[in-house]
């Protein structure tokens, strides 16, 4: 999951827990909203500390070079 995938958990989860007002006796839909919010706030992190260790990466370029006298004479 990316952090765009945790912002919508969040909002999903935000709008269960605060803004629908539907009584259930087989569904709690305050607890499954504080789930979802809680699962999208790992992925947000998760996401987070994931960009931070790709822009920390480094890159190296290798070249070789081959200096002219020391390969043999050709025949």
């Amino acid at each position: 999951m990316g952090i765009g995938a945790g912002i919508f958990l969040i909002v999903v989860g935000a709008i269960l827990t605060f803004a629908v007002n539907v009584s259930s006796d087989a569904v709690n839909l305050d607890l499954i909203g504080w789930i979802m919010m809680g699962a999208g706030l790992v992925a947000l992190l998760v996401g987070l500390i994931m960009n931070a260790q790709r822009s920390n990466t480094s890159h190296r370029e290798v070249v070789e070079r081959r200096e002219r006298g020391t390969e043999p004479p050709p025949a």
